[in-house]
C-alpha cells in the first residue's frame, strides 16, 4: 500500500468533522464502507462501531481506534502537501483508522482473526468513553487476544501507560480578623511545608521490560482566603499523581497518602477525585513480539495514559502503536507524514498475512 493511498484516505477522514460528542457523522461513513466487505460481521452501538472477522483462527487480534477530534483550530479542511497531511485528527488519529479501514479492505482471509473497533468520545472525560460503553454493553465483542491501539506513535511501539489520579486536599485552619491575626491560624500558611515536601519529591523511573517510565506528582491548582482582612480557616489543592504500571492503583493512592500525612492534622480532608489504571508493557506477547522483530521496532513506555489500560484491566493485553507523532496532536501544525503510515500499515499488514 502507497503512501499517497493512505494519506487519501486519511485525508477523507479528516474531511469527516467528528469533535467529540458529534460523532454520528463519521460513524455512517465508516460503517457505509465497511458494509461492502461480505467478511466482516459488523456490530454498531450507539456511536460506536464494531467490525469483525470469524473465519475461527488460533488468535484474534483487535485494532482499535477513537473516531473524536478536539476542536478545530482554523485546520478544520485536510490539506496535502507533498508527503505531508495537515488537518486536525491527522496524527489523532484518522491516519490510523485509515490504516484500519485499508486493512478491512485488503485482508478478506487473514492469518489471525481480526476485531476493529471504531470508537467514540476518547477525547473527553473518561466517564463518556465510547469504548467504555461498549465494554458495559457488549463485552463480548471485545474479546481478543491482544488488542492494538492506532494512537499516534510514529509507527513505534509505546507499551503500557502510567495510571493517572488526582486528589483534593483541604487544610484547615481558624478565622481570625488580620488585625487580631494571632488569635486564628491561617491555612494558606500551613500549605507551606506541604508543597515543599511536594517541589523536594523524587519521581520513581523503573524499567519495566525495557521501557523507561518516569512517575511525577504536581499541585495543579491552589486555592484559599476569605477577605481582605481575614485569617483563612481552609486551604485547597488538587495535586496530580502520574505512576508506573508496577505499583496497583492502591498502592499509588496509599503511597501519595504516606506523603502527606505528616502535613495533616485531624481535621484536614484528602479527596481521591479520579483514577485511571496503569498498563503493564505487553511486549512479550507474540504477535508484540513479532511486529518488534520483524520491523525492527523501537519500544519505549508510554507516559500518558491511554485505552490500552481499558483493554488491560479486562484482561487483553496491549499496546500502542500508529502513524503520527503525538507531540503534533491537538495542535493547529498537527500533520501526518506519509512515510510514517506507511510503516505502520506495511507492520500490521505483514501481521495479518503471516500472523505472529
Amino acid at each position: 500500500m502507497s503512501s499517497v493511498d493512505l494519506l487519501n484516505k486519511t485525508a477523507e477522514l479528516v474531511a469527516v468533522a467528528s469533535e467529540s460528542f458529534s460523532e454520528a457523522q463519521i460513524t455512517e461513513h465508516i460503517q457505509n464502507e465497511l458494509q461492502a466487505h461480505q467478511h466482516l460481521e459488523l456490530t454498531r452501538i450507539g456511536d460506536n462501531l464494531v467490525a469483525r472477522t470469524q473465519l475461527g483462527r488460533a488468535v484474534r487480534v483487535i485494532l482499535a481506534g477513537h473516531t473524536d477530534t478536539v476542536p478545530a483550530n482554523g485546520n478544520a479542511q485536510p490539506r496535502i502537501e507533498g508527503d505531508h497531511l495537515w488537518g486536525v485528527g491527522s496524527a489523532d488519529m484518522k491516519g490510523g483508522l485509515a490504516v484500519m479501514l485499508k486493512l478491512a479492505e485488503q485482508h478478506t482471509q487473514p492469518a489471525v482473526d481480526v476485531t476493529y473497533v471504531f470508537y467514540a468520545r476518547e477525547e473527553v472525560a473518561s466517564e463518556h468513553s465510547g469504548l467504555g460503553e461498549l465494554f458495559d454493553q457488549r463485552p463480548d465483542l471485545l474479546e481478543g487476544d491482544v488488542a492494538l491501539l492506532g494512537e499516534p506513535t510514529d509507527g513505534q511501539i509505546e507499551a503500557g501507560c502510567q495510571g493517572a489520579m488526582r486528589f483534593s486536599i483541604t487544610l484547615k485552619g481558624k478565622r481570625a480578623h488580620t488585625a487580631r491575626a494571632w488569635m486564628g491560624s491561617n491555612a494558606i500558611h500551613r500549605l507551606a511545608g506541604l508543597l515543599t515536601a511536594i517541589d523536594a519529591y523524587v519521581p520513581r523511573q523503573p524499567v519495566l521490560l525495557g521501557c523507561h517510565f518516569h512517575e511525577a506528582l504536581q499541585v495543579v491548582r491552589v486555592s484559599g482566603g476569605v477577605a481582605g482582612n481575614v485569617v483563612p480557616d481552609s486551604a485547597q489543592i488538587e495535586l496530580a499523581h502520574r505512576f508506573a504500571p508496577d505499583r496497583s492503583a492502591d498502592q499509588a493512592e496509599q503511597h501519595v497518602r504516606d506523603l502527606l500525612l505528616p502535613y495533616l492534622s485531624d481535621d484536614d480532608e484528602v479527596e481521591l477525585l479520579d483514577l485511571s489504571p496503569a498498563a503493564y508493557p505487553a511486549v512479550e506477547h507474540p504477535c508484540i513480539t513479532s511486529l518488534i522483530e520483524r520491523h525492527d521496532l523501537g519500544v519505549r513506555a508510554k507516559l500518558g495514559w491511554t485505552d490500552v489500560a481499558r483493554f488491560a484491566e479486562h484482561g487483553v493485553p496491549a499496546v500502542n502503536f500508529g502513524p503520527g507523532d503525538s507531540a503534533l496532536a491537538h495542535t493547529p501544525q498537527e500533520h501526518l507524514v506519509g512515510e510514517s503510515i506507511r510503516r505502520t500499515y506495511s507492520a500490521l499488514d505483514d501481521l495479518l498475512r503471516i500472523g505472529p
